[in-house]
């Protein structure tokens, strides 16, 4: 009877198994629902993925170039913006970087160039002084990128940021949330499916697990 008990049991595994799947995903498992959904910046029928990344993120740096290329197929489908994680709390150097950089419209454009600062230069930038010496180097004038920096605005961002983390439920980088209610990352959907999804395949089955996610955002 105990014999037969165990073969039940690890045929119920295989069964679970052969259903955990990122193109098929399960809330849960892959991705989980926020227990408090959060207000969108997208119109209409577009739905929203926000990255929570960090710049000295190794992961975040190998899931850039897939995350890229996931975010120009989908077209007019979604908008994507990122948040930077405050590691270090309400001073910490490279959210104030990035706060300073998306106000002044610059993201966009320099956030290849502060990834390859920080993953191919090895360089850190771990204070004010070295986020102002990596600007001024970068072609930004001096005068204006420390009036955005110290400005009451950003500061107030900057101060406010581990709050707006901890709405979203997101404690680990790369996270990534679809509508302001679904929330996926790629430790999950590895865990999920363990022992199924080689290293160098985890980030494209992430954004499969994504792709299924702006599916159902958008019904």
């Amino acid at each position: 009877m105990l014999r037969l008990k165990l073969v039940f049991a690890a045929a119920a595994l295989m069964a679970g198994a052969a259903f955990a799947s990122p193109t098929a995903p399960k809330n849960g498992a892959e991705y989980t629902t926020l227990k408090a959904p959060q207000p969108v910046q997208a119109e209409g029928k577009k739905v929203e993925v926000i990255e929570f990344f960090m710049y000295h993120c190794p992961a975040c740096y190998a899931l850039e170039p897939a995350m890229l290329e996931w975010v120009k197929k989908q077209g007019d489908k979604i908008v994507f913006r990122r948040i930077h994680l405050p590691l270090t709390g309400e001073n910490d150097p490279e959210a104030h970087l990035f706060l300073t950089l998306e106000a002044m419209k610059l993201e966009e454009s320099l956030h290849a160039k502060v990834l390859s600062t920080w993953h191919v230069e090895r360089q850190r930038l771990k204070s004010d002084d070295d986020n102002i010496n990596w600007a001024v180097k970068n072609g930004i004038d001096k005068q204006k990128f420390l009036a955005v920096y110290n400005s009451f605005a950003i500061i107030t961002r900057l101060k406010n940021a581990g709050r707006v983390a901890a709405t979203y439920e997101v404690n680990s980088t790369p996270t990534l949330i679809v509508n302001g209610r679904y929330l996926t990352n790629p430790t999950m959907v590895d865990g999920s499916n363990p022992g199924q999804i080689p290293r160098q395949q985890l980030n494209q089955a992430t954004l499969q697990v994504l792709d299924a996610l702006v599916a159902m955002s958008q019904k």
